[in-house]
C-alpha cells in the first residue's frame, strides 16, 4: 500500500499563486504515476496533471495548460503541484492519486485508475 498526504492548500486571492505538495509513504515502488484531481461543490472530480515518475511524462488538463506544473522528487518520494495565476474556478479541494500502469509510460487521466488517494486540501481562490 502507499499512503498519501496532501499539504499546501490554502486561500488566495485571484492570480496568486500555490504549491501543493504530496508525500508517499510505504510501498512507493508500486506507484509509477502520481496525479492530482480536484473536485469543487457540485462537480465531478476532474484530472488535473499527472506525471509518470522516473521517465517524466506529463499530462495537463486544458484548463490548468500554462499554469499549473506537476513534478517529483523521488529522493524524497514527494509530489508537487505548482500553480500560478490561480483564478476562482480553480476553487476545489485538490487530491493526490497515484497507481500503477502496466505497459507504456503515460498515466490515466481516470480517476477510477487510480489505486491511493490522499484526504485532499482545500484551495479557495477569490
Amino acid at each position: 500500500h502507499v499512503q498519501l498526504v496532501e499539504s499546501g492548500g490554502g486561500s488566495v486571492q485571484a492570480g496568486g499563486s500555490l504549491r501543493l505538495s504530496c508525500a508517499a509513504s510505504g510501498q512507493t515502488w508500486s506507484a509509477n504515476c502520481m496525479a492530482w484531481f480536484r473536485q469543487a461543490p457540485g462537480k465531478e472530480r476532474e484530472g488535473v496533471a499527472n506525471i509518470y515518475r522516473g521517465a517524466g511524462n506529463t499530462y495537463y488538463a486544458d484548463s490548468v495548460k500554462g499554469r499549473f506544473t506537476v513534478s517529483e522528487e523521488r529522493v524524497t518520494n514527494t509530489l508537487y503541484l505548482q500553480m500560478n495565476d490561480l483564478q476562482p474556478e480553480d476553487t476545489a479541494i485538490y487530491y493526490c492519486a497515484a497507481y500503477m500502469t502496466i505497459g507504456g509510460s503515460y498515466c490515466s487521466k481516470q480517476s477510477s485508475a487510480y489505486s491511493y488517494w490522499g484526504q485532499g486540501t482545500q484551495v479557495t481562490v477569490s
